[in-house]
């Protein structure tokens, strides 16, 4: 397995990189995002390590640019141990959040869990997915509403919102969505889909005060609204 370390720190990099090296993974090292763009064309990695701080640039913002070319993995691996911070990493797009400094053994156990998500059998939208006036599309990873509205979404955004369509009037708990869309089985990441519901709720709803199309059953979980059509 590849995996690209973004990290500025030279200290921080060396460690991190000797770690993973002697579990047996093929490490490179990038100090920017434009070396990181560049790698990304040479030898695309199947699991990125990013650290928010990077020059010139916040890590939040690389992120997002990733997940609009590339599904690999990406962890943030950063020094902030701020709650904000963790909770904007996983709203950017990033696949898990560790602080600095880390225990040895958490960091590749969850390098493991990422990868083996990502390669385990995850929900694979394929063919476009229509329900009342909202139709799905997998290859432009958007939701296109009849009246012209139209929302780009990420990977993992697109995969949740299709797993609710697809299972629409059902109430699904945190614990399926996490099982089916994340492949967590031990119900550690209930605010995760917190979060990727109200960033859907924030892109396909009118109003989020009063939303349409995904609702919350309080201690039961979340249900797509069948359509009326």
């Amino acid at each position: 397995m590849h995996i690209l370390v973004v990290d500025p720190d030279h200290l921080s990099a060396k460690l991190t990189t000797f770690l993973l090296q002697s579990s047996g993974y093929n490490v490179q090292v990038v100090r920017n995002k434009i070396e990181l763009f560049d790698m990304l064309e040479v030898e695309p990695p199947d699991l990125i390590l990013l650290d928010i701080y990077l020059p010139n640039q916040d890590g939040f913002v690389v992120c997002r640019r990733l997940r609009q070319r590339v599904e690999t993995p990406i962890i943030f691996l950063t020094a902030s141990p701020l709650l904000v911070d963790r909770v904007q990493g996983l709203q950017s797009g990033a696949d898990d959040y560790i602080t600095k400094p880390f225990e040895p053994i958490e960091l590749l156990a969850r390098i493991e869990a990422v990868l083996r998500r990502r390669h385990s059998d995850m929900l694979l939208p394929l063919a476009r997915l229509r329900h009342g006036d909202l139709t799905l599309d997998p290859i432009e990873l958007k939701a296109l509403f009849r009246d012209g509205r139209m929302a780009d979404l990420t990977p993992v955004e697109f995969r949740l919102l299709y797993y609710l369509v697809k299972n629409a009037g059902r109430i699904l708990s945190a614990d399926q969505i996490l099982s089916k869309v994340w492949r967590y089985d031990d119900g550690s990441g209930n605010n995760l889909v917190a979060v990727y519901i109200r960033r859907l709720r924030s892109k396909i709803e009118r109003d989020m005060r009063r939303p349409r199309y995904i609702t919350t059953l309080q201690s039961l979980g979340y249900r797509f609204e069948q359509s009326t059509e």
